[in-house]
């Protein structure tokens, strides 16, 4: 009897193995952190060979802490952060350069020489032209390495997102695939055909033997010899992407929320792109044997930062978990506002120029007002997201599922729910970027028989609802409207 599921969840800082059973629940949990590496400012890279080394690490603790071999192992489900780049070299499986993280920004100019093609980019891949995402990374190495170019012309060399290089890793070289939602945030794929574009790849110069074979997100990769000859890898996808299915987001109209460091808002709109004009991107979220789902997504730049803030920089705080107390002890905001737009506004402002302010001070504010008027801020930023996703899905958002570090705020959860006048649903197992991939690996595997079992054992821990009369909501939304708009006219 197969016991569990094998879900790598490798993320920006740390990578995770995690055991899940068949009733959803996570039973053992390894992890090890990872270092970033910041050679000039805005840069981010990592080791490639060290996340790979991390991936061992962690399986091979999980297992014994669960004292089990992976004969007890039904397959192996992937999650990863996206967008990071590494390219390797075909024949000896090893980087040419340091993997470029997602967070990077030493790609800038090579975006910029082509801003003038953003509509077409945007039309074909439902994204910004950004160096957020991996093509330009692509096109910075191979100029940066001495005769990469001509290399990846030959053949030699192969370009993956996190996924591609773990499955080529765990494969020992046989696999070279990722999955649509990866694939989806390249810039190089069509969301519309649903395959690597021609024009795209020639726009930034990056051949197309390179790319890995695009796959579902459910479906059998291959076998992970590496570790076992009998363990196959049979659920793939992007973080975010994975948390919208690990918190069973399965209908059109259905939305999660993660608040971390940033907040990332996504919304299932069924079986067909929705292209924004208001910031928002456009992506894939997963596949189902012949069955494309897409998503829209917003990015909340600032969230849980903000209060590491009060506790870091401002002293406000001396851990996280204080500010819930201080919010709760504080007097009514009305009037207060805090914009922490440190490193610019994301959707659906897209403003890099934008600084962070506390508007409203009067003498009567106090350090408990201020604590509490962050933990609204990043709510509303958050409303700022949902209010465009609304508008321009045109469907029905019933509810907000909710993860990340920052849930465990109660006072936050509670005003989230009324500044949006909707129910607020934690779940009871929080992994659930893990958790997708492992009910995408389980389906495939036969271990969990459908999405409707799935949606059976997933149970929610706390449902908050709205409390706030709406006059309030609408005056305060109002208030914080025009606290934006003060940020976006200061200029330094």
């Amino acid at each position: 009897m197969k016991k569990y599921i094998l879900s790598i969840d490798q993320g920006t800082t740390s990578t995770r193995a995690i055991l899940f059973d068949n009733q959803g629940l996570a039973k053992f949990i390894a992890q090890r952190e990872i270092q970033c590496l910041y050679p000039h400012s805005g840069w981010v890279e990592a080791d490639a060979l060290s996340i790979w080394v991390s991936v061992i690490d962690v399986i091979n603790e999980v297992l014994i802490k669960a004292n089990i071999t992976m004969n007890e192992i039904d397959s192996i489900g992937l999650s990863n952060q996206r967008e990071t780049t590494v390219v390797w070299n075909k024949e000896t499986g090893m980087p040419i350069y340091h993997a470029i993280v997602w967070q990077s920004r030493q790609s800038s100019e090579i975006c910029d020489r082509l801003s003038d093609k953003k509509e077409s980019i945007h039309q074909k891949t439902g994204l910004l032209i950004n160096p957020y995402f991996s093509a330009s990374k692509i096109r910075f190495i191979l100029d940066h390495v001495p005769g990469s170019q001509k290399k990846a012309e030959n053949g030699e060399l192969l370009f993956g997102t996190i996924d591609s290089w773990l499955i080529y890793k765990m494969t020992k070289g046989k696999v070279h695939a990722t999955d649509i939602s990866n694939a989806s945030r390249t810039l190089l794929f069509n969301i519309n055909t649903l395959m690597w574009d021609k024009e795209l790849c020639d726009l930034f110069h990056v051949p197309m033997k390179m790319l890995p074979t695009v796959k579902p997100s459910c479906f059998l990769y291959g076998t992970a010899n590496f570790f076992h000859p009998n363990i196959t890898i049979q659920g793939v996808a992007g973080d975010q992407q994975a948390a919208l299915f690990g918190q069973t987001c399965f209908e059109k109209g259905e939305s999660k929320n993660t608040y971390g460091t940033g907040c990332f808002m996504l919304l299932n709109t069924g079986d067909k792109p929705v292209f924004s004009h208001c910031g928002l991107l456009t992506t894939v979220a997963w596949q189902i044997g012949n069955n494309v789902t897409y998503a829209l997504e917003g990015s909340v730049f600032v969230g849980g930062a903000a209060v590491q803030w009060l506790r870091d920089e401002m002293g406000l705080i001396s851990k996280s978990s204080e500010s819930e107390k201080a919010a709760n002890l504080a007097s009514d905001t009305e009037g207060l506002y805090f914009v922490p737009s440190f490193v610019g506004l994301g959707t659906p402002y897209w403003d890099d120029d934008a600084r962070g302010a506390i508007l409203g001070i009067t003498r009567a504010s106090d350090k408990n007002q201020i604590i509490k008027a962050t933990l609204e801020g990043i709510a509303y930023q958050c409303k700022d997201v949902f209010t465009a996703m609304d508008k321009e899905s045109k469907c029905s958002i019933k509810n907000l599922r909710v993860d990340g570090g920052a849930t465990t705020n109660s006072y936050l959860m509670q005003f989230q729910s009324d500044i949006l006048q909707l129910e607020i649903m934690l779940p009871q197992c929080l992994e659930t970027t893990a958790l997708g991939v492992a009910y995408l690996a389980g389906l495939n595997s036969g271990f969990f028989k459908s999405l409707d079992e799935i949606k059976k054992i997933h149970s929610y821990q706390i449902i908050y609802k709205p409390k706030m009369p709406k006059a309030k909501i609408e005056r305060r939304y109002k208030g914080w409207k025009k606290a934006i708009s003060a940020v976006r006219k200061f200029k330094i």
